[in-house]
């Protein structure tokens, strides 16, 4: 038994990988429905190959019955493609590819009709999102009569020209459609699938520019905290030093007296006299002379230029 239960998922494994593509049928022209002595041409397409498919089909008549030139078929085959080249009522049933292996591809009702109204429809399931165009014609001309269409069974609306477009359509749009031209009849149902839209990935927008290291991001803020700091030192020190230069040049001027006198004493001696002349001579008192010079403070224009702090 553990030897079973680890073979079993190793087995479903390689039957999943190992499994064939599935193809898709394909119908020409692109309707579900089809009046009596229309041309179909059906194949089976699997990438850019239709090589190993074949087609099949259920009628009221019969049952998986190949479509080839032997007794029990229909159609007249070549490779992977069919043709009805004369379409009949039992013609009418549904039809799908099948492959050696097994596997088959999505499934299509045709309906091959004696009536004198047919409604054009998408014989493959529609995408959400998708506009979708129905055509209610006649066999008779003119074939674009006014025509009332129906989903479900209920009225969805009228339309002049024979023709209806759903825009946009979605999960709540599937479901059995039909029409009626007056005067002329109804036509066959057919059912319209609709499929979900493949979710795309969005483009990427602009990249934003990527986000810093936590360390990178402390060091950068700590640098300009230093860097502010340095400033404001380097303007106080230039304050304190200003204010120091100015201080010393205040108390230099306050030195200064405000009337300085200076004077110059010179003795000048007078010539020896002669006994006789001293004689003769009054006797003078020795007198001293001396030259005396003001220096006033100078003015601003004659200032010294005290240095500037700038």
């Amino acid at each position: 038994m553990p030897r079973t239960s680890l073979l079993l998922p190793l087995l479903l494994t390689s039957l999943l990988c190992c499994r064939p593509s599935r193809a898709r049928l394909t119908v020409s022209p692109s309707s579900s429905q089809f009046y009596i002595g229309d041309f179909v041409s059906l194949s089976c397409e699997e990438g850019n190959s239709s090589a190993g498919w074949t087609l099949r089909r259920n009628t009221s008549k019969e049952t998986r019955t190949q479509c080839g030139n032997h007794n029990d078929s229909w159609g007249e085959g070549a490779g992977s493609s069919c043709d009805i080249t004369y379409g009949v009522q039992w013609d009418s049933g549904v039809y799908w590819c099948e492959s050696r292996e097994g596997p088959i591809s999505n499934m299509v009702k045709l309906t091959v009709t004696g009536g004198s109204v047919i409604l054009q429809s998408p014989v493959l399931p529609v995408m959400e999102g998708d506009d979708v165009t129905l055509l209610c014609k006649t066999k008779t001309t003119p074939s674009n009569l006014p025509a009332a269409f129906y989903k479900d069974g209920s009225l969805i609306r009228k339309q002049p020209t024979g023709h209806m477009t759903i825009q946009h359509v979605s999960r709540s749009d599937e479901g059995l459609y039909k029409c009626d031209i007056s005067g002329h009849g109804e036509s066959p149902s057919s059912w319209i699938t609709v499929t979900e839209k493949p979710i795309t990935a969005a483009p990427p927008a602009s990249t934003p520019p990527p986000a810093l290291p936590p360390l990178l991001a402390v060091l950068a803020f700590g640098s300009v905290c230093v860097l502010v700091l340095l400033v404001l030192l380097v303007l106080v020190m230039r304050e304190c030093v200003c204010r120091k230069l100015e201080a010393d040049q205040e108390a230099g001027e306050d030195a200064i007296t405000d009337d300085t006198t200076y004077s110059e004493i010179k003795i000048a001696q007078e010539p020896q006299q002669t006994a006789r002349e001293a004689r003769e001579t009054p006797s003078k008192p020795e007198v001293i002379y001396s030259s005396v010079k003001k220096l006033t403070r100078p003015t601003t224009d004659d200032q010294a230029i005290r240095p500037e702090c700038i």
